[in-house]
């Protein structure tokens, strides 16, 4: 049995419930279709949601998540107070899928890739987004710019060598059984300490929780805090890994643009006032580098009070700040314990070893606790007692102002690299913290055309668009700058510039 709906004037749209595909994922390829072949012009507006399921007959889930991978993908776009439209596609894009659509319609069917797996697994399939592994389909040998690597080779092996070895002769007989699935107490004590002095978060170690670093810990908040259909707020643009973890947990994601101060909070109000959550970069903000200014905070934490919603604050680089001290968590500010603190060591240590950790409220402590039994009981125990001593001993302060004078020389030299090469061609902000920067492009340039040209020559670089829902599109490159020496970035940043001549 097969659901339709005829508009006039609209391209007829059928959907099979008994398909081997899911019904969202044969909607979502009809309307791509449509969109490459011109059936639904750019600019076309497109009907709610709501209004589309009532008219297929489905459910709202189903149009939704349609609508959520053609987002994610580019094909179109949602601005306030306008809908959604079809977005304007460059002409290379249109031309390569045509030419794919030409030779399946020839007989070569293919088979359901994902088959398999459920709606959101196939979804969840489909997202990459910064940091993830090259898509565009060239060799890339040249990792000058990847995205939130440390530099690994600066790391303290021998010091890290002696601290796992000497528990694993002295301390794992005593612990060999079941413990605590908040994580090992001792380390729980120091992190308090840490954060207290250094992020201005206020906690006992009784409200902290170790999880498989930063992704472990958003993971985690997801399965408890969310059911599905809940409206989340996400930074756009912002970190695809934690959207990754949203939509897995069957959110419905509202991205709210972020500007010079950060995410904007009326905007974010005017969108959708009553969303369950929001999660926020204040002190460094992935990917623009922006800091979130006081008036946002405090208007963000006030939106929180008054829809009784929570706050997931994750503080993924903070540690790494070139002038003053580090600012203070939005944690800090926080009187009406909404806010939820997401830490991580994978990061400043090595991403190997991950370890992060959640700062609750103790009213969500019973409920997170409880899943954690249930997905993987505890971290393993090493791991976790040699960074308390690597902590205590004072070895991770030592190596934080290492990798500080380390990074600001690299970010420096990316700097004056950039400003001399392609000086009057991107617009550099100068980052005062974390490990990468942005480099944003004249109005008209394509950033994912700059990317996969540079990576013809073998060049990772990240494009970010800061949009759809400004009221000006803005497009850029994002470089990281900590995994590779000066000399390096500096190779790099020629390459990228013979890219953009040959543009």
């Amino acid at each position: 049995m097969s659901k339709r709906v005829m508009q006039s004037k609209k391209p007829e749209i059928m959907l099979d419930q008994y398909a081997t595909a899911p019904l969202y994922k044969q909607l979502y390829e009809r309307l791509r279709a449509e969109i490459l072949s011109g059936q639904l012009e750019a600019g076309a507006r497109l009907p709610s949601t709501r209004t589309l399921a009532s008219e297929l007959g489905v459910s709202r889930n189903t149009t939704a998540l349609a609508y959520e991978q053609l987002l994610l993908e580019g094909y179109i776009e949602s601005k306030v107070g306008d809908g959604t439209r079809v977005a304007h596609l460059q002409p290379e894009q249109i031309l390569q899928v045509r030419k794919s659509s030409r030779k399946t319609a020839s007989g070569q069917q293919a088979a359901p890739k994902d088959a398999l797996l459920g709606q959101r697994g196939q979804l969840l399939a489909s997202i990459s987004g910064p940091g993830d592994e090259n898509t565009t389909g060239a060799s890339v040998h040249n990792v000058a710019f990847r995205i939130g690597q440390p530099d690994v080779t600066s790391f303290p092996y021998e010091t890290w060598a002696r601290l796992i070895s000497r528990h694993a002769r002295q301390s794992l007989r005593a612990v060999s059984t079941y413990q605590n699935a908040q994580g090992y107490a001792p380390l729980r004590e120091a992190i308090a300490a840490h954060v207290g002095i250094t992020r201005g978060v206020h906690c006992s170690p009784e409200q902290i929780i170790l999880t498989a670093g930063a992704q472990g810990a958003l993971d985690l908040l997801a399965r408890v805090l969310l059911d599905p259909g809940d409206l989340v707020w996400v930074e756009n643009p912002g970190y695809q890994r934690a959207r990754g973890a949203l939509l897995a947990a069957g959110a419905r994601l509202v991205p709210v643009p972020v500007n010079q101060e950060g995410i904007d909070v009326e905007a974010g109000r005017q969108l959708c006032q009553q969303a369950r959550l929001a999660v926020v970069t204040p002190s460094h903000q992935f990917p623009t580098g922006v800091t979130m200014s006081l008036h946002r905070r405090l208007a963000l934490l006030e939106w929180c009070r008054d829809v009784q919603s929570w706050i997931i604050e994750d503080d993924y680089d903070s540690e790494f700040r070139f002038s003053g001290r580090p600012l203070e968590a939005l944690h800090g500010l926080d009187s009406s314990g909404r806010v939820i603190y997401v830490g991580t060591f994978s990061k400043v240590l090595t991403p190997s070893l991950r370890l992060g950790y959640l700062i609750v409220p103790p009213a969500l402590l019973k409920g997170l606790i409880a899943a954690r039994l249930l997905i993987d009981v505890h971290l393993p125990l090493l791991e976790q007692m040699a960074l308390t001593d690597f902590i205590v001993e004072g070895h991770f302060a030592r190596h934080l102002r290492k990798m500080r004078l380390q990074y600001l020389e690299r970010r420096n030299a990316l700097v004056a690299a950039l400003h001399q090469e392609l000086g009057d061609r991107l617009d550099v902000a100068v980052p005062q913290a974390g490990m990468h920067l942005m480099a944003w492009l004249p109005t008209g340039l394509d950033a994912r055309r700059v990317a996969q040209q540079a990576a013809r020559h073998g060049l990772l670089t990240t494009p970010i668009i800061q949009g759809p829902e400004d009221a000006i599109t803005r497009q850029g490159l994002m470089l990281g700058f900590s995994s590779a020496t000066p000399a390096e970035l500096q190779a790099g940043v020629k390459i990228l510039a013979q890219a953009f001549r040959e543009l």
